[in-house]
């Protein structure tokens, strides 16, 4: 309905309501750095070796280097191999026999692995994640990243019927309550199932987020405001950073991580639910409060005549996802937009899952990347307001693509200019996933934004849960993978070309209001 922008307009496009609003709502993404990234900090590798019961029965006076030396051989550096163990001699063989090593055949490790004594508790060391388990590690990210995509799909038409603010608190309780269970868990396939739940919370958690912005915020603002939100996860990766370095028990840096939400779910019931959502729902008597309560904040005088002309539209059922290829202007702009967050996931993680393989120490590397993302996050409003949103998503996609090429020529022992190349790469699809969300939230209507975004973000999930595979891949040729992250962006990059350009524009309330399309720029 074209009347809430001339009401939006009255209240203010950023006053003090909307400043609140955008401080209460950027504490989740910051919260979420932790829950997305804080896994890696878990799973670090470290030393270990076979753990040979045997050995310790033996009724012989033997030091532990003796012990370790009869039971585990030696790999091409000297070291003891980390997945293999000499098998159990006979119960009659004597020392001498077991010291001269005639029983030299070796297996792989029986039951479990010693890890040195002063390592702190981590996922890897408490639940043997190594060797012929080393799988679940890459396993466990997989299934949080589908859970992502379960979240995207649930809670974005979820959120189209109940509303944003009963949608976010839901997914507040949610995260808050799998995220600390997640720290006393005795297994690691439970604590894989509760990842996958924590993720679906943090998917409708993002989707809301985002909504709620784009919906109260005027033209502007908007980018602005938007930016300030993924701002904030970057500001999260760096604490993330520094919380981990200190904090090196895995059960407790879960439980540090994850209480703040809990205390966010306390005071998020101030959040006001989306005036433009009750709109098309019919609410008036509701909606027309909230826009005078807004307004009063803002110490704006809000016209009664206006107000008394706002009239419920005939918008028809509630969106479904057959809308979306329906409509030949939506199916055209969804097409694109899944194939645009299914690069941006894979160019973003495919950097983000290899924190630690730069060649420098995994907590500065976890620093640069939040300190890098944070100014291209907000510099990426500058951008999308002088180039506008459809040639900054593109740009952004070409050079993130280049990045990955340039990648496939640079010797890996050359790791400053690798990690500075990263880095360039971090930056430029940290902005790519900014702009994204901006575009996305602008070129769907508000009766199905929430289901377009949460369509859309099923595409991104979908990229984020293969990225582990492609990496895989560089167990045949290095540049495989590289290959991939690159040549895809690029192409999808040309293809926003076909896009419309939203900047300076109102938002659409419903579908009928796509035919008097966007004004060009």
């Amino acid at each position: 309905m074209a009347q809430f922008a001339q009401v939006l307009a009255e209240v203010g496009d950023f006053g003090r309501f909307q400043i609140q609003m955008v401080i209460l709502l950027c504490i989740l993404p910051f919260l979420s750095a932790f829950q997305v990234f804080g896994y890696f900090f878990m799973v670090l590798d470290e030393a270990h070796h076979c753990s040979v019961p045997w050995v310790r029965n033996l009724a012989f006076n033997l030091s532990a280097a003796e012990q370790l030396t009869l039971a585990v051989p030696l790999d091409a550096a000297g070291r003891p191999e980390s997945c293999l163990m000499f098998q159990p001699p006979p119960h009659n063989a004597s020392l001498e026999d077991i010291l001269s090593h005639r029983f030299n055949q070796t297996q792989s490790c029986e039951t479990s692995w010693d890890y040195p004594e002063d390592r702190p508790q981590s996922l890897l060391n408490e639940f043997d994640l190594v060797c012929d388990r080393k799988y679940l590690k890459e396993t466990s990210q997989s299934v949080f990243m589908a859970g992502l995509l379960v979240g995207a799909l649930v809670f974005g038409p979820l959120s189209d019927r109940i509303g944003r603010k009963a949608s976010f608190l839901g997914q507040l309780l949610l995260s808050a309550i799998t995220g600390l269970a997640t720290a006393f868990v005795p297994s690691f396939e439970l604590y894989i199932t509760l990842r996958f739940a924590v993720a679906t919370a943090i998917a409708g958690g993002s989707l809301n987020t985002n909504t709620l912005l784009s919906e109260w915020v005027g033209p502007s603002w908007r980018t602005s405001a938007m930016a300030l939100s993924y701002a904030a996860f970057a500001l999260g990766q760096m604490v993330l950073a520094g919380l981990a370095y200190g904090v090196r028990n895995w059960r407790i840096l879960q439980i540090v991580g994850t209480v703040p939400i809990l205390l966010l779910f306390l005071f998020s019931w101030a959040l006001p639910e989306s005036a433009r959502w009750l709109f098309t729902q019919g609410r008036m008597e509701e909606a027309k409060r909230l826009v005078q309560k807004a307004a009063s904040v803002n110490r704006r005088e809000l016209s009664p005549e206006l107000l008394s002309q706002l009239v419920p539209e005939e918008i028809g059922p509630l969106g479904s996802t057959s809308d979306f290829f329906r409509h030949p202007y939506l199916r055209k702009v969804t097409l694109i937009l899944t194939c645009v967050w299914f690069v941006d996931s894979l160019g973003y993680y495919g950097l983000s899952f290899q924190v630690g393989k730069f060649g420098t120490d995994i907590y500065l590397t976890q620093l640069i990347f939040g300190a890098v993302e944070l100014p291209s996050r907000l510099f990426s409003t500058f951008i999308m307001e002088k180039l506008g949103r459809k040639w900054s998503q593109s740009g952004a996609l070409i050079l993130g693509g280049l990045v990955y090429f340039i990648l496939i020529f640079i010797p890996s022992d050359l790791s400053v200019v690798v990690s500075l190349l990263a880095v360039v790469g971090k930056c430029v699809t940290s902005a790519g996933f900014t702009i994204s969300y901006v575009y996305t939230a602008e070129l769907f209507p508000t009766t199905i934004r929430q289901t377009g975004l949460g369509l859309v973000n099923t595409f991104s999930r979908a990229g984020g849960i293969i990225t582990p595979l492609v990496l895989l891949l560089g167990k045949y040729h290095v540049a495989f993978p590289k290959l991939i992250f690159g040549s895809l962006p690029i192409g999808v990059g040309l293809l926003c070309a076909l896009l419309p350009e939203t900047r300076g524009q109102n938002l659409k309330d419903t579908i009928q209001d796509l035919e008097q399309g966007f004004q060009p720029q």
